[in-house]
């Protein structure tokens, strides 16, 4: 059996675009979702689909993380690309903790376990991992404070883990800001928030496999994005903070 790369939430976003660009480059792919019609129907849109096989698993509890990994079975890896996450917007104190915890989990806990495991058979193959992160993890985010937590983790962790593994497994850790994905009706994110920086999903995925093919590293796609993390950085905390609470609150 030739070695696959798998994609977590592959069927809508970021995810599905991966699974194209990964598929044109000839690489047999491992699909995960949680519908399986989606699956399918992404499955028979791919060059040479019979190479490609997909699998169904919620990521949000641990339960669901080792039924993935049952799935998988002894199935040769060279890459997994960490993108299934969502985020939810809303005071703190209002949105249930249960949904939060599930979001944490998801976002952080599902890609760390799944990398763990899976991590022997990546670097025997000398593969490669790509986690999806945000630039959401390199400021505070009133109204998405625990989105904003989980992937400061992600991040923090992805980088680290590139510098353990350097010369073993080309790491990247992507990084965008406002993109259109769909990210926002699921969130219930304000439809207006960040337009100016708002990049075409197909050139953060194209820049990612940039970073890839250079050997890996922390990767912030496209001259928007790039610009939105040059003002994280400059902007002093106690006004960007006030800024992003006046645009974030917004219902218009």
């Amino acid at each position: 059996m030739s070695a696959q790369v798998l994609i977590t939430g592959a069927t809508g976003g970021f995810g599905r675009l991966f699974a194209d660009r990964l598929a044109k480059r000839g690489h047999a792919l491992l699909l995960h979702g949680r519908d399986p019609d989606r699956l399918e129907d992404l499955r028979a849109s791919l060059p040479s689909p019979e190479r490609h096989r997909s699998v169904t698993a919620n990521l949000d509890h641990e339960s669901g993380v080792d039924a993935l990994i049952e799935d998988i079975g002894e199935t040769p890896l060279e890459g997994l690309v960490n993108n299934a996450g969502f985020g939810l917007w809303g005071r703190f104190a209002s949105v249930p903790v249960e949904w939060q915890c599930s979001m944490l989990y998801t976002d952080l806990v599902a890609p760390m376990r799944l990398t763990h495991m899976l991590l022997p058979r990546l670097i025997a193959n000398r593969g490669f991992l790509i986690n999806v992160s945000s630039l959401a993890g390199e400021y505070p985010l009133p109204w998405m404070s625990g989105y904003a937590a989980a992937k400061a983790g992600l991040s923090f962790w992805s980088e680290a883990l590139g510098c353990e593994l350097a010369g073993q497994l080309r790491v990247v850790t992507l990084a965008p800001g406002p993109s259109p994905t769909g990210f926002r009706d699921v969130s219930g994110m304000p439809a207006k928030t960040g337009g100016f920086f708002r990049t075409p999903p197909e050139l953060v995925i194209d820049q990612a496999l940039h970073c890839l093919d250079r050997g890996g590293g922390y990767c912030v796609p496209g001259w928007r994005h790039r610009l939105l993390w040059l003002m994280q950085k400059t902007i002093p905390r106690a006004w960007g903070l006030r800024i992003l609470a006046r645009q974030m609150n917004r219902s218009d």
